[in-house]
């Protein structure tokens, strides 16, 4: 018997002859499984394990983007599918927050113009961006020939830099992973290239900011190469590239097979691993209309389809690509896979439950698609009778999700981001003194305080539009809530005008200089407003430590500098020769565990190298 007729018995006979037809459902269950293909890799970007694991350390690293807050991989999280356990609210279209076309997506940076300073959002304030569609799942997209909701990363991947095609064919990943690190919402201040971000690459200590390493990347981490030694290592030479970057990242990425779920075992001919529940499920899911597009192992056709979530004037999805009136409002079907894992579903993210999806389809409880440039397999309702619609979610909930995605257990396992942890550095301290208008002015500190920053730097915003304003900095506690004036940073015009207004940004790069290692400081912003008392309105402190790695492996990328201060001169030769005489190993430089003409020879060499 078909598994088609099944379903047609099924629903004629509704729940007079549910047992019976769950026995035939689970016969005809695994006939309609299929396993996983291999991995196709591109012949240009073949697999190495080298590859991966840089890729790996690339994906997790939050210096990619421009204020060290956001990595790949905070929008892309294993433990639910992929996707972003993160909320924040777009306001769509309308540019109204709390209307029907809000967008839940996922958070970015904070609005920066391309000097790198902060610029009030219309949308979103000096708080940090929300992007206009929820992240999709970056696990299956190995399977994928194209990538986004809308397709636009293609098979054929150039660099963004030079132009050149890299990948002919089968380049998707990496075509996608250029794109968020210049993306103004995501990672980046406006304007940002790849050039400035293999600048920022070269000189960072890998994964700084990361805490509790998983046992390969933590393996990489502890030979204390820099990116482009690690670079040399996959690559043959020490150049960073886009393009490899994009390699890296890609080839971690086609290490992400999600094959172990109940469903793939049951393929593999365990057949209780999946209950008869879920087995009936199969079946009857296999014999639906979601099958048509949520189809084959991949439980998608990577098709686009505009299944009617929003109206087309709201997003025109893959027609911004194409420039095709057929696409209008076509969206990627993502795959099934690991869905039990996600919080919200379709590209607005507005859908939570498996449950609201069923109801969507089912055009039920005032879901109903927006008819225009509708696809045909979703203009009339898709409805199951309770008891099958209850297992084919049970089905998809739980025997698609791969455990070792839902544990985040290798190959899923990852690093704890900086911004995930529970204390903040920088902290915002103190409360502030009130200022024209009765704004007190509020400090803006997110950026990771790590040695080698030269992107730190703090905000301000309800202040005074047009004043003059400082910080105050200094290794003391404020006193009474005020910063001492150890040292005064500014003066700087704040940007726009009238009470509560005014913003501005003070940059203090921090140098790559260990002895920094440690120590802490509190900053102060200090606006001159005559309706503030004694003229000057305070901010809220912040107060941070700053830090050379989270993983407790410094680095140094100037190993010249053996006196510390960030300099080389006379006293980086006489503390290498004090440390050579003591046969310190921090003057080891050959690593060859002795102290010889050679290790004076290799310091000499990076002397008249200098520092980065």
């Amino acid at each position: 018997m078909s598994s088609s007729l099944r379903f047609n018995l099924f629903v004629g006979n509704r729940f007079g002859h549910f047992a019976c037809v769950s026995v035939l459902a689970a016969m005809g269950a695994q006939a309609s499984a299929q396993a996983l293909p291999p991995v196709p890799f591109p012949a240009e970007n073949p697999f190495t394990q080298a590859k991966a694991d840089l890729g790996k350390i690339l994906f997790w690293d939050e210096q990619l983007s421009s204020d060290n807050t956001m990595s790949c991989g905070s929008c892309h999280q294993p433990a639910v599918g992929g996707t972003d356990e993160r909320r924040g609210t777009n306001p769509g279209p309308d540019n109204i927050f709390g209307t029907d076309d809000d967008i839940i997506g996922s958070p970015g940076v904070i609005f920066q113009d391309s000097l790198d300073d902060y610029v009030v959002s219309p949308l979103f304030d000096l708080d940090v961006q929300v992007t206009g569609r929820q992240a999709p799942p970056a696990v299956m997209g190995m399977y994928a020939p194209e990538l986004f909701w809308d397709g636009r990363a293609g098979s054929a991947f150039t660099d963004p830099l030079t132009g050149e095609l890299l990948i002919a064919s089968g380049g998707a990943l990496e075509s996608q992973a250029v794109g968020p690190p210049t993306s103004g919402a995501e990672m980046a201040h406006q304007n940002r290239d790849w050039a400035q971000i293999l600048a920022k690459l070269t000189n960072a200590r890998p994964l700084a900011l990361a805490s509790n390493l998983p046992a390969d990347m933590a393996a990489v981490i502890a030979q204390g190469k820099t990116y482009p030694e690690m670079f040399e290592d996959v690559f043959g030479d020490a150049e960073l590239t886009a393009g490899r970057v994009a390699m890296a990242i890609a080839t971690y990425e086609r290490t992400l097979v999600p094959d172990q779920s109940p469903y793939d075992l049951f393929v593999a001919g365990d057949e209780n691993a999946l209950t008869s529940t879920q087995q009936m499920g199969l079946s009857m899911y296999r014999a639906s209309l979601c099958n048509a597009c949520h189809s084959g192992a991949q439980f998608t056709d990577n098709s686009f389809r505009n299944i009617g979530v929003r109206p087309l004037a709201e997003d025109m999805g893959r027609f911004n690509v194409t420039k095709n009136g057929a696409d209008r409002g076509r969206f990627k079907t993502p795959s099934l896979r690991n869905t039990g894992l996600r919080d919200r579903y379709m590209h607005t993210g507005t859908q939570s439950t498996l449950e609201e999806v069923f109801d969507f389809y089912a055009h039920r409880n005032g879901l109903v698609p927006f008819p225009q440039n509708l696809d045909p397999f979703v203009i009339n309702p898709i409805t199951f009778v309770p008891p099958v619609e209850a297992a084919i979610i049970d089905f998809l909930a739980n025997g698609l999700t791969d455990p070792r995605v839902a544990n985040e257990t290798f190959p899923f396992d990852r690093p704890v981001l900086y911004a995930e942890l529970p204390d903040a550095n920088p902290a915002v301290v103190e409360s502030g003194t009130v200022g024209s208008g009765g704004f007190v002015p509020e400090m803006v500190a997110v950026t990771p305080p790590n040695l080698g920053n030269d992107g730190f730097k703090v905000g301000v915003n309800r202040a005074l539009g047009g004043a003059q304003a400082w910080v105050a900095l200094s290794s003391s506690a404020p006193v009474g809530g005020i910063v001492a004036q150890d040292e005064l940073l500014g003066p700087i015009t704040l940007e726009g005008s009238g009470d509560g207004n005014g913003f501005g940004t003070m940059h203090w790069p921090i140098p790559n200089d260990q002895s920094l290692d440690g120590q802490v400081r509190y900053m102060q912003w200090r606006i001159v407003d005559p309706a503030a008392p004694d003229g000057i309105a305070y901010s809220p402190v912040a107060h941070f430590t700053i830090f050379c790695s989270m993983t407790g492996v410094c680095v140094n990328t100037c190993p010249a500098d053996v006196s510390g201060d960030g300099e080389l001169n006379f006293f980086d030769v006489s503390a290498f020769l004090a440390a050579f005489g003591a046969q310190d190993p921090a003057v080891d430089f050959t690593g060859d565990g002795e102290f010889n003409f050679f290790d004076v020879s290799a310091f000499l060499e990076a002397f008249a190298q200098g520092c980065p």
